[in-house]
Protein backbone atom coordinates (compact mmCIF):
# COMPACT_ATOMS: atom_id res chain seq x y z
CA UNK A 1 0.00 0.00 0.00
CA UNK A 2 1.31 3.25 -1.62
CA UNK A 3 -1.13 6.05 0.44
CA UNK A 4 1.82 8.91 0.62
CA UNK A 5 3.08 7.76 -3.24
CA UNK A 6 0.29 10.53 -4.99
CA UNK A 7 2.48 13.46 -3.02
CA UNK A 8 5.83 11.93 -4.19
CA UNK A 9 6.70 13.79 -7.19
CA UNK A 10 4.31 16.34 -6.23
CA UNK A 11 8.09 18.72 -5.26
CA UNK A 12 11.36 18.37 -6.36
CA UNK A 13 14.37 17.66 -4.13
CA UNK A 14 16.34 18.18 -6.59
CA UNK A 15 20.01 19.11 -5.64
CA UNK A 16 18.94 18.73 -2.28
CA UNK A 17 21.51 16.99 0.42
CA UNK A 18 19.21 14.88 3.38
CA UNK A 19 20.81 13.10 6.26
CA UNK A 20 18.32 10.11 7.44
CA UNK A 21 19.46 8.23 10.61
CA UNK A 22 17.76 4.94 11.15
CA UNK A 23 16.85 5.31 7.45
CA UNK A 24 17.51 1.52 6.33
CA UNK A 25 13.87 0.44 6.80
CA UNK A 26 10.25 1.59 7.87
CA UNK A 27 9.55 5.00 7.73
CA UNK A 28 13.27 6.31 7.58
CA UNK A 29 13.32 4.37 4.58
CA UNK A 30 10.05 5.63 3.25
CA UNK A 31 11.21 9.36 3.72
CA UNK A 32 14.77 8.36 2.02
CA UNK A 33 12.93 6.87 -0.87
CA UNK A 34 10.69 9.68 -1.13
CA UNK A 35 14.07 12.04 -0.99
CA UNK A 36 15.88 10.28 -3.77
CA UNK A 37 13.13 9.58 -6.24
CA UNK A 38 12.48 13.67 -5.97
CA UNK A 39 16.20 14.32 -7.17
CA UNK A 40 17.88 14.88 -3.46
CA UNK A 41 21.23 13.41 -2.72
CA UNK A 42 20.74 11.15 0.41
CA UNK A 43 22.78 9.58 3.37
CA UNK A 44 21.35 7.20 5.09
CA UNK A 45 22.62 5.55 8.32
CA UNK A 46 21.89 2.21 9.94
CA UNK A 47 23.39 -0.63 12.29
CA UNK A 48 23.68 -3.28 9.98
CA UNK A 49 25.67 -3.76 6.83
CA UNK A 50 22.84 -6.07 5.64
CA UNK A 51 20.08 -3.47 5.99
CA UNK A 52 22.02 -0.71 4.53
CA UNK A 53 22.76 -3.03 1.41
CA UNK A 54 19.52 -4.04 1.14
CA UNK A 55 18.06 -0.07 1.20
CA UNK A 56 20.11 0.93 -1.18
CA UNK A 57 18.86 -1.61 -4.03
CA UNK A 58 16.01 0.38 -3.36
CA UNK A 59 17.14 3.86 -3.64
CA UNK A 60 19.70 3.83 -6.31
CA UNK A 61 22.89 5.81 -6.73
CA UNK A 62 21.55 9.44 -4.85
CA UNK A 63 21.80 7.22 -2.22
CA UNK A 64 24.81 6.27 0.12
CA UNK A 65 25.10 4.38 3.10
CA UNK A 66 26.65 4.46 6.63
CA UNK A 67 27.05 2.03 9.30
CA UNK A 68 26.65 3.89 12.60
CA UNK A 69 25.29 3.21 15.89
CA UNK A 70 22.84 6.33 16.97
CA UNK A 71 23.50 5.31 21.15
CA UNK A 72 28.10 5.49 20.29
CA UNK A 73 29.20 8.81 20.36
CA UNK A 74 32.10 7.81 18.76
CA UNK A 75 30.05 6.88 15.38
CA UNK A 76 28.22 10.10 16.03
CA UNK A 77 31.39 12.20 15.69
CA UNK A 78 32.65 10.11 12.73
CA UNK A 79 29.02 10.22 11.08
CA UNK A 80 29.66 14.07 11.04
CA UNK A 81 33.24 13.76 9.72
CA UNK A 82 31.66 11.64 6.65
CA UNK A 83 28.85 13.91 5.85
CA UNK A 84 31.13 17.14 6.13
CA UNK A 85 33.38 15.43 3.37
CA UNK A 86 30.44 13.48 1.50
CA UNK A 87 27.62 16.64 1.13
CA UNK A 88 30.00 19.55 2.73
CA UNK A 89 26.26 21.37 3.81
CA UNK A 90 23.49 19.38 4.50
CA UNK A 91 19.95 20.88 3.54
CA UNK A 92 17.93 18.63 5.99
CA UNK A 93 18.53 16.53 8.83
CA UNK A 94 16.00 13.54 9.78
CA UNK A 95 16.84 12.02 13.35
CA UNK A 96 14.86 9.25 13.06
CA UNK A 97 17.33 6.15 14.42
CA UNK A 98 15.38 4.82 17.46
CA UNK A 99 14.33 1.52 19.13
CA UNK A 100 11.48 0.25 21.27
CA UNK A 101 10.75 -2.47 24.00
CA UNK A 102 8.44 -3.09 26.62
CA UNK A 103 7.96 -4.22 30.13
CA UNK A 104 5.38 -3.09 32.70
CA UNK A 105 6.58 -0.93 35.52
CA UNK A 106 7.54 -3.40 37.69
CA UNK A 107 9.87 -5.33 35.22
CA UNK A 108 11.32 -3.00 33.66
CA UNK A 109 15.27 -2.99 34.42
CA UNK A 110 18.07 -0.71 34.32
CA UNK A 111 19.75 -1.85 31.19
CA UNK A 112 16.64 -1.23 29.44
CA UNK A 113 15.89 2.10 30.74
CA UNK A 114 19.63 2.84 29.66
CA UNK A 115 19.58 1.32 25.95
CA UNK A 116 16.25 3.41 25.07
CA UNK A 117 17.47 6.60 26.33
CA UNK A 118 21.06 6.25 25.59
CA UNK A 119 19.13 5.47 21.62
CA UNK A 120 16.12 7.51 21.80
CA UNK A 121 17.33 10.75 23.48
CA UNK A 122 21.03 10.72 23.90
CA UNK A 123 21.65 9.84 20.67
CA UNK A 124 19.12 11.78 19.05
CA UNK A 125 20.58 14.93 20.85
CA UNK A 126 23.99 14.34 20.20
CA UNK A 127 23.40 13.67 16.76
CA UNK A 128 21.46 16.63 16.34
CA UNK A 129 24.66 18.70 18.04
CA UNK A 130 27.03 16.89 15.51
CA UNK A 131 25.48 17.81 12.50
CA UNK A 132 23.85 20.76 12.90
CA UNK A 133 27.35 22.86 12.18
CA UNK A 134 26.95 21.39 8.57
CA UNK A 135 23.13 22.93 7.98
CA UNK A 136 22.54 25.33 5.32
CA UNK A 137 20.75 28.49 6.71
CA UNK A 138 17.21 27.82 5.62
CA UNK A 139 17.34 24.01 6.88
CA UNK A 140 15.29 21.77 8.71
CA UNK A 141 15.77 19.50 11.48
CA UNK A 142 12.86 16.76 11.52
CA UNK A 143 13.04 14.47 14.93
CA UNK A 144 11.11 11.51 15.59
CA UNK A 145 9.10 11.25 18.58
CA UNK A 146 5.64 9.10 19.21
CA UNK A 147 2.38 9.38 19.85
CA UNK A 148 2.72 7.75 23.04
CA UNK A 149 4.77 10.58 24.85
CA UNK A 150 1.26 12.12 25.32
CA UNK A 151 -0.64 8.96 26.28
CA UNK A 152 -0.40 6.48 29.26
CA UNK A 153 0.19 3.44 27.29
CA UNK A 154 0.80 -0.16 29.71
CA UNK A 155 4.44 -1.24 29.84
CA UNK A 156 5.74 1.48 27.66
CA UNK A 157 6.63 3.62 30.42
CA UNK A 158 10.19 4.33 29.49
CA UNK A 159 9.77 4.21 25.83
CA UNK A 160 7.20 7.04 26.24
CA UNK A 161 9.46 9.14 28.13
CA UNK A 162 12.16 9.04 26.32
CA UNK A 163 10.15 10.05 23.30
CA UNK A 164 8.76 12.85 25.61
CA UNK A 165 11.90 14.01 26.42
CA UNK A 166 12.70 14.56 22.81
CA UNK A 167 9.69 16.04 22.43
CA UNK A 168 10.59 18.50 24.67
CA UNK A 169 14.23 18.89 23.18
CA UNK A 170 12.47 19.55 20.04
CA UNK A 171 11.65 23.26 21.75
CA UNK A 172 14.71 23.82 23.07
CA UNK A 173 16.78 23.03 20.22
CA UNK A 174 14.70 25.57 18.06
CA UNK A 175 15.24 27.95 20.23
CA UNK A 176 18.74 27.56 20.19
CA UNK A 177 19.37 27.12 16.44
CA UNK A 178 17.31 29.90 15.75
CA UNK A 179 20.49 32.03 15.25
CA UNK A 180 21.83 30.16 12.56
CA UNK A 181 18.41 29.65 10.82
CA UNK A 182 17.59 26.53 11.43
CA UNK A 183 14.08 25.00 11.92
CA UNK A 184 13.72 21.84 14.32
CA UNK A 185 10.32 20.01 14.56
CA UNK A 186 8.94 17.04 15.01
CA UNK A 187 7.04 13.77 13.68
CA UNK A 188 4.77 12.09 15.90
CA UNK A 189 3.70 8.99 14.30
CA UNK A 190 1.01 6.62 15.95
CA UNK A 191 0.02 3.19 14.88
CA UNK A 192 2.12 2.97 11.37
CA UNK A 193 2.53 -0.80 9.64
CA UNK A 194 6.26 -0.25 9.30
CA UNK A 195 6.48 -4.22 8.96
CA UNK A 196 8.25 -4.40 12.41
CA UNK A 197 4.80 -6.63 13.95
CA UNK A 198 5.65 -8.87 10.81
CA UNK A 199 9.21 -9.31 11.48
CA UNK A 200 9.15 -9.57 15.21
CA UNK A 201 6.00 -11.96 16.05
CA UNK A 202 4.00 -15.20 14.28
CA UNK A 203 1.53 -13.94 11.86
CA UNK A 204 -1.71 -14.80 14.01
CA UNK A 205 -0.07 -12.77 16.63
CA UNK A 206 0.87 -9.84 14.33
CA UNK A 207 -2.79 -9.82 12.65
CA UNK A 208 -4.36 -9.28 15.93
CA UNK A 209 -2.17 -6.58 16.86
CA UNK A 210 -2.63 -5.03 13.92
CA UNK A 211 -6.47 -5.40 14.42
CA UNK A 212 -6.35 -4.11 17.84
CA UNK A 213 -4.83 -0.84 16.66
CA UNK A 214 -7.53 -0.56 14.04
CA UNK A 215 -10.50 -0.85 15.97
CA UNK A 216 -9.07 1.26 18.59
CA UNK A 217 -7.96 4.18 15.80
CA UNK A 218 -10.64 7.25 15.10
CA UNK A 219 -9.49 6.26 11.41
CA UNK A 220 -9.68 3.00 12.18
CA UNK A 221 -6.97 2.07 9.92
CA UNK A 222 -3.14 2.10 10.97
CA UNK A 223 -0.82 4.25 8.68
CA UNK A 224 1.67 3.38 6.12
CA UNK A 225 5.33 4.86 6.36
CA UNK A 226 4.65 6.91 3.21
CA UNK A 227 2.26 8.86 5.14
CA UNK A 228 4.89 9.72 7.53
CA UNK A 229 7.30 10.41 5.22
CA UNK A 230 4.87 13.22 3.67
CA UNK A 231 4.97 14.92 6.76
CA UNK A 232 8.88 14.60 7.06
CA UNK A 233 9.04 16.10 4.16
CA UNK A 234 6.76 18.83 4.64
CA UNK A 235 8.60 19.71 8.05
CA UNK A 236 12.11 19.94 6.21
CA UNK A 237 11.17 21.95 3.48
CA UNK A 238 7.47 23.14 3.41
CA UNK A 239 7.23 24.26 6.48
CA UNK A 240 9.17 27.56 6.78
CA UNK A 241 7.26 29.46 9.32
CA UNK A 242 7.41 26.87 11.82
CA UNK A 243 9.75 25.92 14.40
CA UNK A 244 9.57 23.77 17.52
CA UNK A 245 6.54 22.01 16.64
CA UNK A 246 5.43 18.40 16.55
CA UNK A 247 3.38 17.09 13.83
CA UNK A 248 1.01 14.44 14.85
CA UNK A 249 0.65 11.31 12.02
CA UNK A 250 -1.69 9.19 14.03
CA UNK A 251 -5.65 8.54 12.62
CA UNK A 252 -6.66 11.35 15.12
CA UNK A 253 -5.32 8.94 18.22
CA UNK A 254 -3.80 11.84 20.03
CA UNK A 255 -6.38 13.96 19.45
CA UNK A 256 -9.88 12.10 19.55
Amino acid sequence: MRVGSSLEGMTTYEGKKIVITGGSSGIGLAAARLFADGGAHVLITGRTQAGLDAALEQLGDRAVAVRSDAASLPDTKALAGTVRERFGEVDALFVNAGATASAPFDATTEEMYDALFDINTKGAYFTVQALAPLMREGGGVVLTTSVVNVLGVDALSVYSASKAALRSMTRSLARELLPRKVRVNAVSPGPIDTGILDRSFPADVAETMKETYRSTNPMRRVGVSEEVAAAVAYLAFGATFSTGTEFPVDGGASQL
